[in-house]
């Protein structure tokens, strides 16, 4: 056999910088421990975090011993990882000891025997678990402890003065030994004075130290990055022809970090991101909501500012060498369902928020550095926005993965979690460069600036894009239909927001424009201005222009020193986010009629912002812009590139529009709706104040709403506080999950950017026409009403949904009291009332309502304990009343009236029997008694029925 197939002796055949042993050996680190909490909370939650005197709630988070040890799959999950580790342990004992051996110290030898016995220590109390022999698991475990203190003393004192390993061994065994003193304390409180609650946060410094104990080791990833470890053939003995692409290999590939897995992984993190960022708010409204004004929870939102920890070189390296972990924790967003009390789910919510706005601020740092790596990772991250308003669209604008979602109520939650680890772990900085410098911009290029374009651009996609159906409320005018629906125009907004992100691709140039921008403007002011279709139009042209811009924004924050591009861009994001809940809010918070109905005041600030950040942008010098390339250069491929990114962004659109394409057609072709007792002409009236689709336990209650809706048999119900499409609210729209499940036909009411708390119509009837009103509120919230007309069995009857304003405003209700009745009094048809009123039978303003002037009469005169919610009736046979406790969906009962369509015969006061009542149109009696999910017939303890 020819020779010449064979290795020349001594030819290198593979080579590894010495730092990817630090890394391995962190990430599958990590991967061991954080693999099991997540496992372990996801099947056996309850059981992990009891002890032997308290479980659930008082103890709440598992203690790392009872993670790993107690239960399977958890447990294996653990021992798999860990066993995948100790290759990566002994190379890097081995490393350590080649580095800081001397002839004349002992101190690397101990470094050597105190590292290789820890390794094998931990192979003992990871394969020994305290459930298989008690004594041997903890003989493992202090000797590992014990071995800890010599192995963490050698390494400090055998590290170079001048590197920056040294500096991060210093920190993280300070952090680990200063935490034994709180460990210790916590644990004598649970174990001798069984205090309630101690072992959770005994558990957390328990987790602390492994946290600790592994990044005190990922410290190695500085000192191995000098070495390169080789594969050398020393004979000639290997195959020449297998390694001849490597021979060959040039020395940069300019396509590194640009193939379709990296493009997949950076669309997911981005979902996650936006999910979580999305859910930070929503969270937060929960606590204003029951608290009447402001909580202090809202401090919470401040988390997002966290990128500002990236002024601190320390952090800011750390993070940049090491991306997995900000993404990993942003996860802890994710899985914040587990989480059971609102307050521990909000903070487990904020600190996920942090660690994505720290991991979206180092995704993008330094990015200019390698050509047309911004361009890739931005159209990503817009791409991610896409993914997770097609996964809001998909389930009736909810994210399934919200921490207001769980198995219960339809959430994908434990799904998401995976998403989050695995593609956390996959992450990577293709413009990672070693002493990557803090800043590449030019003289003339502002960090503050680009600060304001990120707040503005993160702001828009948020309050507008989040939700495929956001723009479409805001020119919604109701029936008959004049302009976009949420289905099917929801796949068009979608579809908008793709053409942005391909236009952010094949002409970026135009897009950082300032024609584009000013074009930008123009959507914006028609989107503003303009109902029905002229002012969706207006919106699609914003819409396509902001994803456009997304890549270019994000790259210009990147090229400053992150903690002051990100940071402040974040506090700003704060400062508009608040001006956007003010407009609304401004009856409950201080400064707030400052900021009354001012959308279009925070529009043009949202528009101000995104200038600058196009300003910033074109103060970048035509030399140091990434896209302004050779075509034909060999350094980085030029156009060949801009090609690969073009053809991954178009494979991905293609996927998202058909995806959409399917939801669309899968959610559009429903049953006409059919009410429920047609054969009695029956029409089964309710009103519901809904609290925003948020139950008392922080729970999305779009399900349990629907379920008593359906059971109550209701052919036609109003929403109260029902506008939930805002940042707080986290842009959903509590009709469409209803609406479709159950068939009705919905009309959302005044919009978003009509300032008030909502109110909307559900119908089996078909609506023939509506129209929204706001009335008279001087000082107070604004109060909505919808005045629609339907088709009831041939006939024409008029239903009226009215929000009043709140109790202190006494002027504002008296005067939204004389709007209503001249409403009512305005239709002569038969004519239903289902509204909120803040006032007492019998007394002020209710004689305004039940008056001569609007023809009204209350549908129960005797009840005198009422104060919010009222039903009246003209012109029609009321037959039956009742009132259904709201279990804990929210705050206020259903009520509910039974109308009966042609019958002329005259109303009276009288009650009756219900066994004189025909069959159809009885109220169900699976509400008798205890009733069902905590919903029954109270008050009255029954239904009443008139002659």
């Amino acid at each position: 056999m020819s020779s010449s197939i064979y290795s020349k002796p001594g030819q290198t055949l593979v080579k590894l910088n010495g730092a990817w042993i630090g890394k391995a050996h962190t990430l599958f680190a990590f991967a061991a421990f954080i693999g099991a909490l997540v496992v372990g909370v996801a099947l056996h939650y309850h059981k992990i975090v009891e002890n032997e005197h308290y479980g659930f709630p008082h103890e709440w988070f598992p203690s790392v011993s009872a993670t790993i040890g107690d239960r399977y799959p958890e447990r294996s999950v653990f021992q798999v990882f860990i066993a995948i580790t100790s290759g990566p342990r002994f190379f890097l004992v081995g490393l350590l000891y080649i580095l800081t051996a001397r002839p004349d110290s002992i101190k690397p030898k101990i470094l050597l025997v105190s590292g290789l016995l820890r390794t094998l220590t931990c192979g003992g109390w990871t394969y020994i678990t305290s459930t298989d022999d008690h004594d041997w698991h903890d003989i493992f475990m202090i000797s590992y402890l014990v071995l800890t203190i010599p192995w963490t003393i050698c390494n400090i004192s055998l590290s170079r003065a001048d590197t920056a390993g040294l500096f991060y061994r210093k920190i993280f065994a300070t952090a680990f030994f200063s935490s034994l003193v709180p460990l210790v304390y916590f644990f004598i409180q649970h174990k001798v004075h069984r205090v309630a609650g101690a072992y959770t946060i005994y558990a957390f410094f328990e987790w602390s130290l492994v946290l600790f104990d592994v990044a005190f080791d990922s410290a190695t990833i500085f000192d191995f990055a000098n070495l390169e470890l080789r594969v050398v053939d020393i004979k000639g003995v290997t195959n020449a022809k297998q390694y001849e692409t490597v021979a060959k290999a040039p020395v940069h590939d300019p396509s590194k970090g640009f193939g379709y897995f990296s493009f997949i992984v950076a669309i997911f993190n981005s979902f996650i991101f936006w999910s979580v960022l999305t859910s930070l708010p929503l969270l937060i409204w929960y606590f204003p909501l029951w608290y009447m004004g402001i909580s202090g929870y809202e401090a919470a939102l401040l988390a997002i500012v966290a990128p500002l920890v990236l002024l601190i070189p320390l952090l800011r390296r750390f993070y940049a060498y090491l991306p997995q972990i900000p993404q990993l924790l942003t996860a802890v967003g994710v899985a914040a369902f587990w989480v059971h009390k609102p307050e521990y789910r909000l903070e487990t919510v904020a600190v996920g928020a942090a660690f994505g706005c720290i991991s979206l601020a180092n995704q993008f740092w330094g990015i200019s550095s390698k050509p047309l790596a911004g361009l890739h990772r931005g159209t990503a991250f817009g791409l991610g926005l896409v993914l997770s308003s097609i996964a809001k669209y998909a389930f009736f604008t909810n994210n399934p993965i919200w921490p207001i979602m769980h198995e219960a109520n339809g959430g994908w939650n434990t799904t998401g979690v995976v998403i989050a680890v695995v593609f956390g772990l996959l992450v990577s900085r293709p413009q990672y460069v070693k002493n990557q410098p803090t800043s590449i911009a030019g003289p003339k290029e502002s960090a503050v600036a680009a600060a304001f374009g990120l707040a503005g651009l993160i702001f828009a996609l948020h309050t507008l894009l989040s939700d495929s159906s956001t723009i479409i409320t805001w020119v919604w005018e109701g029936y008959p239909v004049r302009g976009p629906q949420p289905i099917p125009h929801g796949a068009v907004t979608i579809a908008a927001m793709l053409l942005g992100i391909y236009l952010g691709v094949a002409r970026p140039k135009f897009s950082g424009s300032y024609i584009a921008f000013i074009i930008s403007n123009i959507g914006a002011y028609v989107l503003y201005t303009f109902p029905g279709w002229a002012g969706y139009v207006g919106g699609l042209i914003l819409t396509v222009y902001l994803l456009s811009i997304t890549p270019i924004i994000l790259e210009a924050a990147g090229r400053h020193n992150p903690g002051i591009s990100f940071g402040l861009g974040f506090f700003f994001l704060v400062l508009i986010y608040l001006a956007h809940v003010w407009i609304v809010a401004y009856a409950f918070v201080p400064g707030g009629p400052l900021l009354r109905e001012r959308t279009d005041i925070v529009l043009a600030v949202q528009q101000v912002f995104i200038g600058l950040g196009i300003f910033s942008n074109s103060r970048i010098t035509t030399h140091s812009k990434p896209r302004k390339i050779s075509p034909n250069s060999p350094l980085n491929g030029g156009v060949l590139l801009l090609r690969k990114i073009t053809s991954q962004t178009l494979a991905v659109i293609t996927i998202l529009l058909a995806l959409t394409g399917g939801i669309t057609f899968q959610r559009y072709n429903k049953p006409a709706p059919v009410p429920h007792h047609a054969q009695d002409k029956v029409m089964t009236a309710a009103i519901w104040t809904v609290h925003f689709g948020l139950d008392n336990d922080m729970w999305a209650s779009e399900d349990r709403m629907r379920d008593v809706i359906e059971e109550l048999e209701v052919d036609v119900i109003g929403f109260l506080e029902s506008d939930t499409q805002r940042a707080i609210m986290g842009h959903r729209d509590l009709t469409q999950k209803i609406a479709e499940d159950l068939g009705y036909y919905a009309d959302f009411g005044p919009g978003p950017n009509k300032h008030t708390w909502g109110c909307c119509l559900l119908s089996k009837f078909p609506i023939i026409n509506s129209t929204h009103h706001l009335l008279p509120s001087p000082v107070g919230e604004l109060a909505p009403a919808i005045h629609a007309t339907l088709d009831v069995y041939g006939e024409l009857v008029d239903v009226v949904v009215f929000h009043s304003g709140q109790e202190e405003d006494v002027e504002d209700r008296r005067l939204q009291s004389l709007g209503v009745a001249d409403i009512m009094a305005s239709s002569d048809r038969p004519l239903v009332l289902l509204s909120y009123l803040v006032t007492r039978p019998l007394e002020g303003n209710y004689h305004t309502y039940v008056s001569e002037h609007s023809g009204m009469s209350d549908i129960d005169p005797s009840d005198w304990d009422r104060w919010c919610e009222y039903i009246l009736y003209k012109n029609i046979k009321r037959t039956g009343y009742a009132r259904v406790s709201r279990s804990t969906i929210t705050d206020t009962e259903i009520q509910v009236g039974k109308f009966v369509i042609g019958d002329k015969s005259a109303n009276t006061n009288t009650f009756k029997h219900e066994s004189q009542v025909p069959e159809g149109l009885r109220f169900p009696a699976l509400f008798r008694g205890e009733g069902v999910r905590g919903h029954r017939y109270h008050v009255f303890d029954e239904p009443r029925y008139f002659e």
